[in-house]
């Protein structure tokens, strides 16, 4: 139970993943104006970097119950779950509480921890 719970976590993360990252090119970025335009590009990468390192956590996450080594399943799980948890409560700061991103990343949190 605690290998699936640890592989459904990384299938939410890559999932809330890929969402971030859509939304981002499709409802924030087409109404947003920054000058100069290397700033906007700059932005974009920036936002594009947390959706591929959520991707990346995501895959951590369900690879480590495959892992021989229980230290690397340990520091796997701590160190994704701070991240996850930093964006929860990052986004729920931020937004007040009105975006659904804290929430699943919240619950990403959650699985991994109990899958540990």
């Amino acid at each position: 139970m605690r290998d699936l719970l640890l592989q459904c976590a990384g299938v939410a993360a890559i999932a809330a993943a890929i969402v971030h990252g859509v939304l981002g090119e499709t409802r924030v970025f087409p109404r947003v104006t920054i000058e100069p335009m290397r700033l906007r590009s700059l932005f974009r990468l920036v936002w594009q970097a947390s959706t591929v390192a959520w991707i990346g956590g995501g895959v951590l996450l369900i690879a480590a119950p495959l892992m021989a080594s229980e230290p690397a399943r340990h520091w796997i799980v701590v160190t994704l779950a701070c991240v996850f948890a930093f964006g929860a409560l990052g986004n729920a700061w931020a937004t007040r509480g009105r975006h659904f991103g804290w929430m699943v990343l919240g619950a990403v949190v959650a699985m991994a921890v109990a899958g540990y």
